[in-house]
């Protein structure tokens, strides 16, 4: 692999994780799914926290992530990317990120407002780069 091809894939991932976040706040969930590899995992859990906080499968994950965003509104952002190329079809990332997210009158919570990282693999399929492991760990949570 070439520098030039080493820092098109760099880019290539960052364009992924930047599309997962809007189209998580947007609600587009068929260009959410496309993020994903077939056999995609995630990991949303934080300690003490059930099995309900993870999937695998691209449908079983955009059901965890549409069950829990849908009906509120959310803002994320990922910021700081440090990506690890490791073969022509497979990468490692780290991304700071932040969310808020305010669900609608009613609802079990009101706000979330939380600051941690995702940690990611990578994987190229078909000529794209698709998010194959996620595993959110936080630093703080505000609640209310």
């Amino acid at each position: 692999m070439t520098e030039a091809e080493r820092l098109a894939a760099i880019e290539e991932i960052k364009q992924v994780k930047a599309r997962y976040f809007r189209c998580m706040d947007t609600k587009d969930w068929t260009a959410f799914a496309a993020v994903f590899a077939p056999d995609a995992t995630v990991d949303y859990s934080s300690e003490g926290d059930s099995k309900e906080w993870t999937a695998s499968g691209v449908a079983n994950i955009v059901a965890l992530v549409r069950k829990v965003v849908d009906p509120a509104v959310t803002v994320h952002h990922g910021h700081m990317a440090e990506v690890e190329v490791l073969s022509p079809t497979t990468a490692n990332g780290i991304f700071a990120m932040e969310d808020l997210i305010w669900w609608p009158e009613g609802s079990r919570r009101r706000t979330l407002h939380g600051w941690g990282h995702y940690h990611e693999t990578f994987e190229r399929i078909g000529g794209n780069w698709v998010i194959k492991t996620l595993k959110l760990t936080r630093l703080r949570t505000e609640q209310t």
